[in-house]
């Protein structure tokens, strides 16, 4: 656990970033909840070694030397790390330690360095193994305890020899980046990687980005909660100088941070998913097991699961405790959470306990992803009663958005919700004729229980949105419902670019430029409201030129769930293809991305002269 700059500052370091990072790592509160390496990554060195070949920290970056910093480190009892490839050069050019391993072991240690970054640019294609096991001998001939972090990207599976060669952690991907996309995508390559982590020797699905404004926070917990359940290394990648408390609450969550430390050191695993909710199970050393509900969909969503199903044993009753709301509540059995779009529910459950708890509850609201302008629509809620004991005279009250209002009461009661039962109720909702862009639609409910009076709440969202106008439309000229990007924001009428919104370049394919279109990254999804209102969709798509011949991803046209149409693998330097779809009758579009199964570096992709045909 600790804290790397590259996610927030890249080659921003500087000895002055990094003192006042380890006081911040005092002060907040992140050393006492675990985290104790501070870790500069790459562009910390100067552009030549020494007249001894050793490396030579930026005199201007780092003015006092390394070894003054391990030392102010080291006094605020936190250690300190620091990067190198093993290559030539490090990915952002400063001399590296191919070849220098024993000359650079050496003066990490007499720095009192005690982690070891160890990336993969510029290896001038010799074999991994020997390149790492040769940086490994050599910090453990220096006789100082390095952690060594391999940072191979998942090139050569160092997830079956890191651990062998002296590695502590290894990658297992390419680079994170601060999008929900992302997080899924490294997500993904973790499945069956489980058995090859344990106590000293970790798979590392890459640096944390929670707090670094990318995602939103429900996203963030997202993420923090997987790689908790993967047991990867908890490496914070933001500003800890200036967190916001939401920040802090996500990074310092003693509950969750303790299924990522737990001594017994057993991996997570995904246990079922049907592509847009899943469940990932955690054994924990106590005879518990943590569970992650996931919802990676764009919509609010259901996921639920079972004791059985995550290997708990067979008992009438098990303790349920919500990792971050802290409540404590019974089951049976069945285990299932409401959950926002890309939300997270993260459970600890306990077998042969609970019985005097309140029941596990859930509510869930249904509402359309998209209400139309002007018109009425239908809300539902229900209340799931999965324990053994009933709720008494429950109480469900829909609080109607700015510009709509209940026909009839808002408030629908019952008598009981007896054990492994729900209960339903519907409204219809009318516009007011002072409704927005968008609406929140909330239901409260009230129960007595076994532990009392119980309340909760739980809220969706919808766009509120007009079809497409009558004509040939520019699909990069009508409002997203959502998007989902694998680096940066998806972009309207340019290439991806780099990670800022406009950034992009003109769209080019192979030579040929375009006007229009939508500039994407793999994995990536954009979400467009038809309305039942088109008949056609289509698009020349390809990996665009900026590119420089990288990259491979193929294209799906999904109406309402369903896959319309789809393109072979395009890779760079490859002329577009015409990509057509009916979609008569479709309401929503997902216009998707994938990385043509071999990673998503390079992966710009363009959906070029994306038009539409509506009536």
């Amino acid at each position: 656990m600790g804290w790397n700059s590259w996610n927030k500052f890249g080659c921003n370091v500087s000895e002055t970033l990094i003192k006042a990072t380890a006081d911040a790592m005092v002060s907040s509160g992140m050393r006492a909840a675990g985290y104790q390496y501070v870790n500069i990554d790459d562009c910390w060195m100067s552009h030549d070694r020494n007249a001894a070949g050793q490396l030579v920290p930026d005199p201007v970056k780092f003015p006092d030397g390394m070894k003054a910093l391990a030392d102010y480190v080291h006094g605020k009892k936190l250690k300190l790390g620091i990067y190198s490839s093993a290559g030539t050069q490090t990915c952002a050019g400063y001399p590296a330690s191919l070849d220098h391993e024993t000359t650079d072991a050496q003066s990490f240690a007499d720095w009192g360095i005690d982690y070891l970054k160890y990336d993969n640019c510029n290896n001038e294609n010799r074999p991994a193994i020997e390149r790492y096991t040769a940086m490994a001998n050599a910090l453990k001939a220096t006789g100082r305890p390095i952690v060594l972090s391999i940072c191979e990207w998942g090139q050569n599976k160092p997830w079956e020899w890191g651990a062998s060669v002296g590695g502590q952690l290894w990658r297992t991907t390419g680079d994170i980046t601060d999008s929900f996309s992302s997080v899924l995508g490294i997500l993904d390559q973790q499945v069956g990687l489980e058995k090859f982590s344990g106590p000293g020797a970790w798979n590392d699905p890459d640096m944390l980005e929670v707090g670094n404004g990318g995602m939103t926070d429900a996203e963030y917990r997202a993420h923090f909660s997987l790689w908790a359940l993967l047991n990867a290394p908890l490496l914070s990648g933001n500003d800890l100088r200036t967190m916001s408390d939401a920040t802090k609450k996500i990074l310092m969550n003693k509950d969750v941070v303790a299924v990522d430390q737990d001594w017994g050191g057993q991996q997570g695993a995904l246990v079922s998913g049907n592509g847009t909710t899943q469940v990932w199970a955690k054994p924990m050393s106590d005879g518990s097991v943590t569970v992650a509900l996931l919802n990676r969909g764009p919509v609010s969503a259901m996921a639920a699961t079972t004791t059985a199903a995550i290997g708990l044993p067979d008992t009438d009753s098990y303790r349920v405790k919500d990792l971050w709301t802290g409540k404590e509540s019974q089951t049976d059995a069945m285990i299932r959470a409401e959950l926002g779009v890309h939300g997270v529910s993260l459970l600890r459950i306990w077998p042969k306990s609970g019985r005097t708890l309140a029941p596990l509850t859930t509510l869930s609201v249904g509402v359309d992803e998209v209400v139309e302008k002007d018109q009425p629509f239908t809300t539902l809620g229900t209340v799931y009663n999965d324990g053994s004991t009933p709720l008494i005279r429950p109480s469900l009250t829909l609080v109607a958005p700015a510009g709509w209002k209940v026909q009839g009461s808002a408030t629908v009661r019952t008598d009981v919700v007896q054990p492994h039962r729900g209960w339903t109720a519907t409204w219809k909702l009318v516009p007011d004729g002072t409704g927005g862009a968008s609406l929140d639609v909330r239901v409260d409910s009230r129960y007595f229980t076994i532990g009392g009076g119980q309340q909760s709440s739980e809220h969706v969202t919808a766009l509120v949105a007009v079809p497409p106008p009558a004509g040939s439309v520019q699909a990069s000229s009508l409002p997203f419902i959502s998007t989902g990007n694998g680096w940066g924001p998806v972009e309207r009428n340019t290439s991806n670019g780099e990670n800022q919104p406009g950034d992009g370049l003109p769209m080019s394919i192979a030579g040929v430029k375009y006007a229009t279109g939508i500039g994407a990254h793999a994995p990536s999804t954009v979400r467009i409201y038809l309305g039942g209102k088109c008949t056609s969709f289509s698009a020349m798509v390809g990996v665009d030129d900026e590119t420089h011949g990288n990259g491979s991803v193929a294209f799906t046209v999904v109406g309402d769930n369903k896959s319309l149409a789809q393109s072979p693998v395009q890779r760079g330097n490859q002329a577009a293809v015409s990509l057509t779809a009916n979609v008569t009758g479709v309401h929503i579009i997902d216009l998707q991305v994938s990385d043509g199964g071999d990673g998503n570096t390079w992966d710009h992709a363009d959906w070029a002269v994306a038009t539409l045909t509506c009536s």
